[in-house]
């Protein structure tokens, strides 16, 4: 593809060079320059890429977009040629723009649905895969457990892709023949613009509670973040919000989608309530409608009529999708229920926000209130501290027995975290916790202790199958334990 048509729409400020150049990649890692490569110099917050423009030149990149054109040309006098140059507004936007362009706008030829907020986005997209690959459809899913083009699996990173990655995927899905693609958009995708250039058909909005303000720092640009999203919605798009959270309306304010809400509580556009609950499923009354799901707790309910409102607005027969949705199990390391000798339960559960984990505790001790209710969690390193003492105080609410441990510590001390952690909690909260900062211990511990009967939250990892220690990835998967204590129990 031509550099020219490239660009189009990328806020190009100037040109310089051979526009007729032909493209044979894009890229905005120096690493991953061939020959004929168009590379992004895109500030990051680790690095800047206009320092390793000299770098993609000498590896053979045709063309460079840039937005210092000092640095820039610092660069050049390192190199023996000089490459087509277009200097932009903004690289960060003209990547996502360029990597539109350049797999052919494949977000045109599907029909996009998006979903951000805080909690349920993987719950929500991947349900909504399940529930259209049972309706009989090709889709393609983006999310934070895996991305999938039809059946075929592939490894993610982030929550929201880098543009490059999602346009290729797209591309990949169109080629075949997917006509859905569900994905998942965070307030930091969207900040950093990686879903410029993106057409979305819907955009679900599911909560706002306390997250990332390690980087949105306050809540409010958290929120506007979010809200930007909706903003860029198309008129021919679909706007989905759960008006039971006080941003849901927030977030419709400018669109300019068509408007639908939902709601557990109140009177909307489309309402859920449940009927009956135990650790098999819930009884959900939906539009008026009874209908069964495998999924248990008030925010698995909230998903369900969110995918139920999605399918409708994507022109679906609501009878046939409720018994579609009957047949869906939840996403991987979402309130997972593993049972063990001496009628022990343990509930693996991705929650890693103070709202998060409150609703699974909730959920829960509203299935068994007889039960003993035990909490066993920790908080990232290297993230937000500010949710680290609120995690505490909801485990001291919730819990009977509480543990608290290491999750992904990164390149903190878990001694650190978990200092943060205590301090929430009061004298009678401390009575009542262990600290075990061995994660694999504290598990073994909780299990091997607990009375008969007891239900055991183990929550913040979910469908993660490592520990991130330092900058690495250790093998650490909390299903393996937990089916090792149980034989452990029965030796």
């Amino acid at each position: 593809m031509r550099i020219e048509d490239i660009i189009i729409n990328c806020g190009v400020i100037a040109a310089c060079g051979d526009l007729d150049t032909v493209i044979t990649s894009i890229t905005d890692d120096s690493r991953k320059v061939t020959e004929g490569s168009l590379f992004v110099a895109v500030r990051g917050y680790a690095s800047d890429g206009h320092s390793y423009v000299a770098s993609a030149v000498n590896k053979g990149a045709a063309a460079v977009i840039y937005e210092d054109g000092q640095a820039v040309e610092e660069q050049l006098s390192l190199c023996s040629r000089t490459p087509v140059l277009v200097k932009v507004e903004d690289s960060r936007k003209a990547v996502a723009m360029a990597a539109d362009a350049f797999y052919g706008h494949p977000s045109q030829s599907l029909r996009l649905v998006g979903i951000t907020g805080t909690n349920g986005k993987t719950t929500t997209v991947t349900l909504l895969y399940r529930l259209f690959k049972t309706l009989g459809y090709e889709c393609g899913l983006l999310s934070t457990i895996a991305n999938f083009v039809g059946d075929r699996r592939s490894e993610t990173a982030n929550t929201t892709a880098d543009p490059i990655t999602i346009n290729s995927l797209l591309a990949e899905m169109v080629q075949a023949g997917c006509e859905y693609c569900f994905m998942e958009v965070s307030s930091i995708g969207v900040e950093q613009q990686r879903v410029a250039g993106l057409k979305f058909s819907v955009g679900i909005f599911s909560n706002l509670t306390h997250d990332h303000l390690d980087y949105h720092k306050t809540f409010a640009e958290y929120l506007r973040c979010k809200k930007l999203f909706f903003d860029g919605l198309p008129s021919d798009a679909v706007a989905i919000t759960n008006i039971d959270d006080r941003n849901g309306l927030v977030m419709l304010q400018n669109t300019k989608a068509k408007k639908v809400s939902y709601s557990c509580r109140t009177v909307a556009d489309h309402t859920c309530r449940i009927m009956e609950e135990s650790f098999e499923g819930m009884l959900l009354k939906v539009d008026g409608t009874e209908a069964w799901t495998r999924l248990i707790g008030e925010h698995n309910a909230y998903n369900v009529l969110a995918i139920y409102a999605t399918a409708i607005a994507l022109g679906a027969e609501p009878t046939e999708t409720l018994v579609a949705i009957s047949t869906l199990e939840s996403a991987p390391g979402r309130l997972e229920n593993l049972r063990g000798p001496r009628d022990i339960s343990v509930v693996i559960d991705y929650a890693h926000t103070p709202d998060a984990m409150e609703n699974v505790l909730k959920t829960l001790r509203e299935i068994a209130p007889e039960r003993q209710l035990v909490c066993i969690f920790g908080c990232g390193g290297d993230r937000d501290k500010t949710k680290r003492p609120e995690m505490a105080q909801v485990a001291e609410k919730m819990a009977d027995r509480i543990f608290v441990t290491s999750d992904n510590v990164r390149t903190e001390k878990p001694e650190d975290i978990i200092a943060d952690i205590r301090a929430g909690f009061t004298a009678k909260g401390l009575s009542k916790t262990i600290t075990i900062t061995d994660r694999k211990e504290a598990i073994r511990t909780a299990i091997l202790t607990a009375p008969d009967s007891a239900t055991i939250l183990l929550a913040g990892k979910g469908h993660e199958n490592y520990q991130v220690i330092g900058k690495e990835k250790i093998h650490f998967d909390e299903k393996e334990i937990v089916n090792d204590t149980f034989r452990e129990m029965n030796i």
